[in-house]
């Protein structure tokens, strides 16, 4: 008879458990903007840096992308520092093509893959998808995150804040400060520089890293900077004309 109503209240136990758990993750789908990250990377790259260097680049399909800051990626983070990836574990929502309609000729100008050998841009963008976009898929769908980070591209405007302090990707040498600085006054927001090295051992701006809030709507001061590599206290800009 113990053992009979041992096993009931082990089983009410766990009903109210599974209950419970069921309730709070239904409760927390109903809500965009609780997502499982706390803010975006909005990360952008220079296409001369990328390409000298030890491992080169492949000019997409389309031919030589603009002397112009490209993007990178979007990605959700942890205030902690870390991030979620990869989080289409049943791979429900597989980048779709015939999601971005209408987007990919924005996207082959603002968002080109320098990889090689030579692409269209689809394997880069299917990648960030797959790592990134899935993970904050509970605020923007597939459209959304590429609309998106378009946006950002457009109004952070980074090479024309960066010359109007004086700062031209002509192969010189600026102090990393001076760069920071001129982002900073454009924008209102501090970036991180992260830096690589050409083949001559030059340390030389790759990518400019910016934090945007977790609904996608707008620029902020970052919670935590990210771990890529710092920039010496000068910094060549590499031309890419």
């Amino acid at each position: 008879m113990k053992l009979v109503r041992s096993c009931s209240a082990f089983i009410i136990s766990l009903v109210i458990i599974v209950v419970y758990e069921a309730r709070a993750d239904h409760s927390l789908s109903r809500k965009p903007d609780r997502g499982y990250y706390d803010f975006f990377y909005f990360v952008q790259q220079w296409p001369g840096a990328y390409c000298d260097s030890k491992w080169g680049c492949c000019f997409p399909k389309t031919g030589k992308p603009a002397e112009d800051f490209s993007i990178h990626g979007l990605w959700p983070n942890f205030n902690d520092g870390s991030y979620p990836q990869n989080c289409d574990h049943f791979n429900r929502n597989p980048f779709d093509k015939s999601k971005i309609i209408g987007l990919t000729k924005r996207m082959q100008v603002e968002w080109p893959t320098l990889s090689c050998p030579s692409g269209d841009g689809f394997k880069f963008w299917s990648h960030e998808w797959n790592k990134h976009g899935t993970c904050s898929a509970n605020v923007l769908n597939q459209r959304s995150f590429f609309q998106k980070t378009l946006h950002f591209k457009i109004k952070s405007n980074l090479l024309q804040h960066l010359m109007d302090a004086g700062i031209y990707p002509n192969d010189e040498f600026y102090r990393v400060e001076d760069v920071e600085a001129a982002i900073e006054d454009g924008l209102g927001v501090r970036p991180y520089l992260e830096c690589n090295f050409d083949k001559e051992g030059n340390n030389q701006l790759f990518q400019v890293y910016l934090c945007v809030n977790k609904l996608a709507k707008a620029f902020i001061q970052c919670p935590v900077m990210p771990h890529a590599r710092r920039c010496a206290s000068s910094v060549q800009f590499q031309s890419f004309s």
